[in-house]
């Protein structure tokens, strides 16, 4: 018992760290530019020190998705909220014609099956294999050419028109964001403008398909780290991370869909171009 409790008892956070890495996780988890990857570049760059071994480390940064999700939630309850009550009808009722919304939420549902398949069976293998600074900046720089390459097609499907076979291809995609440096928002956005979806609507598309997948992780990893106990000195910290991450994800899925109303991807991709680049040097250089 108490070999357990020493082992758990790192120094607090700064405050500071938290409210910066928070608002880095609101701002890139819906912004195309990977939240996971500018995480790890945040500690790396900075030289902070994790908030204690690697398992509360990543309880802290899902705490820090918790604010995410409420963000989400939060912006597109009234959707969210139809989305249920036709799914759950859609259910009970079996009703024909299957009612728009009700398909969505099943569908919804269905894209993130790729993902969690993928991270139950290499979990481990991409922990221990990828999340370096080279591997983050290669797949900024090669991801955000992907989305340039796809956002040049003229995309005019709305998101009543989202399929099943759109749910596994998207999801598909997903899957590949758990490679830090990919981006959850940006690699589901990219396979829904290359199948034809507008950008109004592949980035809905890809705010709503976070729901549960960042709902599963919350749940999962505090989950664990209720089993273990928060601690010592990082409960604060983790509150104002979560505040601060639910504050900036708002904002960045507000200022996402205003800005693709009339414009393109193309600063999200430069911005990857830019910080890819600038990794790479660091990392050559040995900066860092």
């Amino acid at each position: 018992m108490f070999s357990i409790v020493w082992r758990y008892r790192p120094a607090a956070m700064p405050i500071i760290h938290a409210i910066v890495l928070g608002l880095v996780q609101g701002f890139s988890e819906f912004l195309p530019i990977s939240s996971s990857g500018h995480l790890i570049l945040t500690r790396w760059l900075f030289g902070w020190e994790a908030p204690g071994n690697e398992s509360v480390e990543k309880a802290f940064d899902v705490a820090l998705h918790l604010g995410t999700l409420v963000a989400v939630v939060a912006y597109f309850r009234h959707d969210l909220a139809k989305y249920v009550r036709e799914g759950l009808r859609l259910l009970w009722h079996r009703e024909r014609p299957v009612d728009t919304d009700g398909r969505i939420a099943w569908l919804l549902l269905l894209a993130t099956v790729p993902a969690a398949l993928v991270g139950a069976l290499f979990e481990s293998w991409i922990d221990e294999r990828l999340g370096t600074p080279v591997i983050i900046g290669v797949s900024l720089i090669v991801f955000g050419l992907l989305l340039w390459w796809a956002d040049r097609q003229m995309g005019r499907r709305e998101l009543a028109e989202f399929s099943t076979r759109d749910a596994l291809i998207v999801g598909a995609a997903q899957a590949l964001a758990l490679n830090p440096g990919t981006s959850r928002s940006g690699i589901t956005m990219t396979a829904a403008r290359q199948i034809g979806f507008d950008r109004d609507a592949a980035a809905r598309l890809s705010f709503l398909m976070s729901v549960p997948v960042i709902a599963g992780a919350v749940v999962l990893k505090l989950g664990k780290l209720a089993a273990d106990g928060i601690p010592e000195g990082l409960l604060t910290p983790m509150i104002v991370g979560v505040i601060t991450s639910c504050l900036s994800g708002w904002l960045a899925v507000w200022g996402t869909l205003r800005w693709l109303r009339t414009r393109s991807f193309a600063p999200f991709v430069i911005y990857r171009l830019v910080l890819g680049v600038g990794v790479l040097v660091v990392a050559a250089a040995g900066w860092r």
